[in-house]
């Protein structure tokens, strides 16, 4: 196992929705949750949380005849990995790189370029505010 295991697309939804859970869930739970109208079935869910169990993203406990399952790492982590693998693979480790990728995108708005400039500000000014 490594420190920054890589997640599929349906690992993700799962860690989603156990992370927004916020307690103990079994397979139930998140098949409910996540799959209110039967898209996946229960087998399909619990074959994806006992991989994540053995990533070490899940930790599971039996209650009687029902597992539970918790985070082992918390979304923002888990999140900061993936990006940082990201980054590596497909920019070389360049962060302009995947701005510039990202700011290119065609369907940007108006509204979403100043959500980043304010972020890019916030950031700077944090930044700033350490070296005192």
């Amino acid at each position: 196992m490594t420190n920054k295991p890589k997640l599929t697309p349906a690992e993700w939804e799962i860690m989603k929705t156990v992370w927004a859970l916020d307690r103990p869930v079994s397979v139930r739970d998140v098949l409910g949750h996540a799959f209110p109208d039967g898209e996946k079935a229960y087998t399909t869910v619990q074959t994806v949380m006992n991989t994540l169990e053995k990533k070490a993203l899940l930790r599971r406990e039996k209650t009687g005849l029902v597992n539970f399952y918790s985070p082992t790492r918390a979304q923002e982590e888990v999140l900061k990995a993936e990006m940082a693998s990201l980054v590596s693979r497909m920019f070389g480790g360049s962060i302009p790189a995947l701005a510039n990728s990202l700011l290119s995108l065609e369907d940007l708005s108006l509204e979403e370029i100043g959500t980043i400039k304010a972020l890019i500000d916030q950031k700077e000014q944090e930044l700033k505010g350490g070296e005192s």
